[in-house]
Parts: C-alpha cells; sequence; structure tokens
C-alpha cells in the first residue's frame, strides 16, 4: 500500500502501540489478584498461576498460526477474528466460577491476544522498510517496554476498586475498544502479494523466511534477549523484596525506573547507523554490564545503588537488542511478514517461558544476572557471525 498520511500515521502509533502491549497486559495485569482469586476459587495460588501459564502457551501458538494465516486472508481480516476471540475469552474469565474454565479461559484469551502481537509487526513490515520500520518498531517497543509496569499497577489499583473481576472487565473493555479501531484500519498486505496456496501450505512461510541468510541468526538474538528480560522480570521482585529489604510500593517504584532504561534503548536505536549496529552494541555492553553484576555480587561489595544502576544499563541495553534485532528480522522476512513475526514473537514467548522458573536457583542476584550474561554473551557471537544487507 502507499505510505500513509502523517494522520494514519499517528493513528497506526496508538493502534499498533496497544496491539503489541497486549501481552505485557494479559500476562501481567491480573497478577496483583493471585492471592484473591485463591481463596475465591478455593484453591493454591500455584493452581491458580497456571491461568499465567496458559495464557503464555497461547500467545506462542497463536502467533504461530496467526502469522501465515495472516499472509494467505490479509492482516485485517485475521485481526478482527483474534480480536473477537480475546473479547470472548475475557467474558467468560469475568463470569468464571470454576478454575479450571478460568484456566481455559485464559488460555483463549492467550491465543486471541497473540494475533494483535503478530500483526502489530506484519502490519508495520507491510508498510515500511528500512529505517522508517526502525522509528516504527522503535516507537512500538518503547511502549511495549512500558507496558510490564503499567500492567500490574493498573491491575493492582482495580482490583482495590472493583475485586479481581474488574480486571478482566477491563482487558474486556480493551478488547472491544481495539476491535473498533480495527473497521478503520486499512489493509496493508493487497491482493497480489498473498499467498495463493492452502491455509496449511501458508505454513511453508516458515521454511521461506528460515531459509532467508541473517532472518534465523537475529530471530534467535531476539529470543535470548527476551530469555535475559524475562530473567529480570521475574527475578527482580525478589531481589528487591527480599534481598534489599524494599516494599511492595517501593518495588513498584523501582521496577517502574528501570523501565525507562528498557524504553530509552529501545528509542536510541535510531541514533545507530544500522540496526545490526545497535543489535551488536547492546549484546555487548549488556553482557560486560551483566558480568560486571556478578563478580561485585560474588565478592559481597556494594548495595542496593550500584545493583540499580547496573540494572539501568542492562536493561538499556536490552532495549537495543529487542528493537535492533526485531528491525533487522522483519526487514529481512518481509517476503511472508506474518511468518516472519510469528518466528520472531513465538520463540520469544517460549524462552521467556523456558527461563523464568531458572533464576531461583542458588543465589537469585548471581543466577539472574549470570543467566543474563550467557544469553546476551550468546547474542553478541551470533551478531558478530552474521553479516546481512539492511534496506
Amino acid at each position: 500500500m502507499n505510505k500513509p498520511s502523517k494522520t494514519y500515521f499517528l493513528y497506526l502509533i496508538v493502534f499498533l502501540g496497544l496491539l503489541s502491549a497486549f501481552g505485557p497486559f494479559v500476562i501481567d495485569m491480573y497478577l496483583p489478584a493471585l492471592p484473591e482469586m485463591a481463596e475465591v476459587f478455593h484453591c493454591e495460588t500455584s493452581v491458580v498461576q497456571l491461568g499465567l501459564t496458559f495464557c503464555m502457551v497461547g500467545l506462542a501458538l497463536g502467533q504461530l498460526l496467526f502469522g501465515p494465516a495472516s499472509d494467505k486472508y490479509g492482516r485485517r481480516p485475521v485481526l478482527v477474528l483474534t480480536l473477537l476471540i480475546f473479547v470472548g475469552a475475557s467474558l467468560i474469565c469475568c463470569l468464571s466460577t470454576s478454575i479450571s474454565v478460568f484456566i481455559a479461559a485464559r488460555f483463549l484469551q492467550g491465543i486471541g491476544g497473540a494475533g494483535g502481537i503478530v500483526l502489530s509487526r506484519s502490519i508495520a513490515a507491510d508498510i515500511y522498510s528500512g529505517r522508517e520500520l526502525a522509528k516504527l518498531i522503535a516507537i512500538l517497543s518503547a511502549i511495549n517496554n512500558i507496558a510490564p509496569v503499567a500492567a500490574p499497577v493498573a491491575g493492582g489499583g482495580v482490583a482495590h476498586a472493583w475485586g479481581w473481576q474488574g480486571i478482566f472487565v477491563v482487558l474486556l473493555a480493551l478488547g472491544v475498544f481495539l476491535t473498533v479501531m480495527s473497521f478503520t484500519l486499512k489493509e496493508s498486505l493487497e491482493r497480489a502479494n498473498r499467498f495463493k496456496g492452502s491455509l496449511a501450505a501458508s505454513l511453508k512461510g516458515y521454511a521461506t523466511v528460515l531459509m532467508v541468510k541473517g532472518f534465523g541468526a537475529y530471530s534467535l538474538v531476539y529470543a535470548l534477549s527476551m530469555a535475559a528480560l524475562f530473567a529480570y522480570i521475574s527475578s527482580t521482585p525478589f531481589i528487591v523484596q527480599k534481598v534489599y529489604g524494599f516494599s511492595e510500593l517501593q518495588f513498584s517504584l523501582v521496577f517502574a525506573v528501570n523501565a525507562i532504561g528498557l524504553a530509552t534503548g529501545s528509542a536510541l536505536t535510531l541514533k545507530f547507523k544500522t540496526m545490526q549496529k545497535a543489535t551488536k552494541t547492546g549484546t555487548r555492553l549488556g553482557a560486560a554490564v551483566a558480568f560486571i553484576t556478578v563478580l561485585i555480587s560474588l565478592t559481597g561489595c556494594g548495595g542496593f545503588l550500584l545493583y540499580e544502576l547496573s540494572t539501568i544499563f542492562l536493561l538499556f541495553a536490552i532495549g537495543l537488542v529487542l528493537t535492533g534485532s526485531t528491525t533487522v528480522a522483519m526487514n529481512l522476512g518481509r517476503e511472508c511478514a506474518g511468518a516472519a513475526s510469528a518466528v520472531v514473537g513465538g520463540i520469544g514467548y517460549i524462552a521467556g517461558g523456558i527461563i523464568s522458573p531458572l533464576v531461583s536457583v542458588g543465589d537469585i542476584l548471581v543466577t539472574s544476572y549470570s543467566l543474563c550474561c550467557f544469553f546476551l554473551l550468546l547474542g553478541a557471537v551470533l551478531c558478530g557471525k552474521t553479516k546481512v544487507r539492511e534496506s
């Protein structure tokens, strides 16, 4: 399609930004209500947490399904379908009286939310390329990086005012709002560029993009940076509250400040000559910061301020990697942008889900930062060995 007007570009920022933030809001918003829900459903907190696990599975599987489907049927109809699934699943969550029904609804909620995540990248890649795509992805990444902070805070406020069901009413309203917004979305994938075979055959788009030189490497770099990010997210509540003795409110403030580092890194990728350079710089800087933090922790030196300073630099580096690697991968995979977006997002959430439980092994600060160092160092090696031409 033709390059959009400035007004439509602003619309895309708002709409695609909300779609890309689906993951953090669907995952994190109900976390403050877990204790209340365990009492309501008469079960252990760990059982309620299965709603988180099944939601992440749905987010990963949904991206792998809807990416190729959008390459065949177009972005807009697939997006509307996924939003309707999300709205229906959110309604079931609101009305659930059984924990098993709630968990099943959370899985469907993840499936529906996955459409917004995968298609936000696909639509961006349909319309833009090169630096313009990098600019839009940097903006979306900055929004997406703030969402994990905003979601639990918003969820806590809503749960305090209206209980756990209020959280899913808000998610339901968000789904309805985005569904209405989707009717003004212009189809970004012209019929001439859509996959002509069957839906099953469209899955061959995965083989197509994976054969593109550098796509697999930069997708893996993205997944490794997501693993590092989830190692931070899953460990920081325990480090800040248990190791340094902060309250829940103080932890929320620290988490919010740290998110600024992540968003700043995403925004400043545009200052680099190429997205490959931004990605390489981020992996190397992040690995070095994490390694130094591990050494300091092992010696017993330093306190919270030193930990906080290193964390902000680490998240800044991860922000560079997430935005840079996503842009490079989507530029390389634009021939099948839906499948490309599904690969990038799917393996990212899978990596995060696998890593999260591992941070509690041993000293949580040392373990989490050692994992961050390892993943980012591996990403740096991949970047160093992979050279691609950016459009």
